[in-house]
């Protein structure tokens, strides 16, 4: 009796230890993103090969555009991705712990849009160690790891608003720019691009002050704040949605609708109704979705080992009230 209820004992333990050993086989791993609303959690089967996408933030538009055109390329090449990013395009911190989380799920790729390149160099170079190709994408990354990087040209791009700032305010006078940020690379190629552009075609023109806003209501105070300290000045050039938003609301709480010109980047509704109104005399766009699609295209080329490009420009145009609602252009804005 005491031989069989022995037997019995081993026998059902080793179908336990089958069933347990059969779910694990089975399972699903479980990747968490961050998105507008908060953090959700996306169930990701572990038989697809998985790609992190760690973007600047979720607080405009664009973002949501980058993430629209990455989902198309996923569900075209049969990849599981995540798309998270910081709720404001400030939290250096926050992004690096999303890079880290990326890196311990092993995945077979990541794209990354850098706040900082600096704070995140650690973090790619383990990347880089571990054989997990890093694609960059809109500010890219400032380093030789990422294997491409899709983005717009944003020195051609900024040159390109900086021409346009000069024919409209005639060739001469005071301007200022409010730039998103001074760590990225887009914040960095956008300001140079259009101060260089100045500096060489416009002797005439002088730009009196450069501010780094980070998110719209900063960029507003500090609109105003231009504005106080140089009641002269004839434009003022916004280098991001944030930063256009924040110059078109600080010159209206100023008073002074009208007045000064406004040249903007990016698109999303406030910008496209200011421009409509008036307000804003127009912005330069980029293409967000391909931006995003390529992202992710161009890591399931380099996990498969195929020759890819060390830099994809994925484009940028003009846009005022007079060809907002042309067929080229409207497919590239976003509300």
């Amino acid at each position: 009796m005491q031989k069989r209820t022995k037997k019995f004992a081993i026998a059902s333990s080793l179908i336990l230890l089958s069933a347990i050993v059969l779910s694990a086989c089975g399972s699903t791993s479980t990747k968490t993103a961050t998105s507008t609303a908060g953090t959700t959690t996306a169930t990701v089967k572990s038989d697809k090969i998985y790609i992190p996408v760690i973007s600047k933030g979720f607080q405009h538009q664009f973002w949501q555009a980058v993430k629209q055109g990455a989902e198309k390329a996923a569900k075209e090449f049969n990849v599981e991705i995540t798309f998270e990013g910081p709720e404001t395009e400030t939290q250096v911190d926050k992004q690096i712990e999303m890079l880290q989380a990326a890196l311990g799920k092993k995945p077979a790729a990541i794209a990354f849009a850098a706040l900082d390149s600096k704070a995140a160099s650690p973090l790619l170079e383990k990347a880089k160690a571990g054989k997990i190709p890093i694609i960059g994408f809109d500010s890219g990354v400032d380093s030789d790891i990422p294997v491409t990087t899709a983005a717009t040209d944003n020195k051609a791009a900024a040159a390109l608003a900086a021409d346009k700032m000069a024919s409209l305010i005639g060739n001469e006078g005071e301007i200022a720019l409010v730039v998103h940020d001074q760590t990225s690379r887009t914040g960095v190629d956008r300001r140079d691009g259009f101060v260089n552009q100045i500096k060489a075609k416009y002797p005439n023109i002088k730009i009196v002050d450069t501010q780094y806003s980070g998110d719209p209501l900063k960029a507003t105070d500090l609109s105003k704040a231009i504005i106080q300290a140089h009641p002269n000045i004839k434009g003022i050039f916004g280098s991001n949605e944030g930063a256009a938003i924040g110059v078109i609301n600080g010159i209206t709480e100023s008073k002074k609708d009208g007045k000064i010109v406004v040249i903007g980047f990016d698109s999303g509704k406030q910008q496209m109704d200011a421009i409509r109104s008036g307000k804003m005399a127009g912005a330069i766009t980029q293409d967000p979705i391909g931006i995003g699609y390529w992202s992710v295209k161009a890591a399931v080329q380099a996990i498969k080992g195929e020759t890819v490009p060390k830099n994809i420009d994925t484009g940028f145009h003009w846009y005022d009230k007079t060809n907002i609602d042309a067929a080229d252009i409207k497919p590239l804005l976003y509300e």
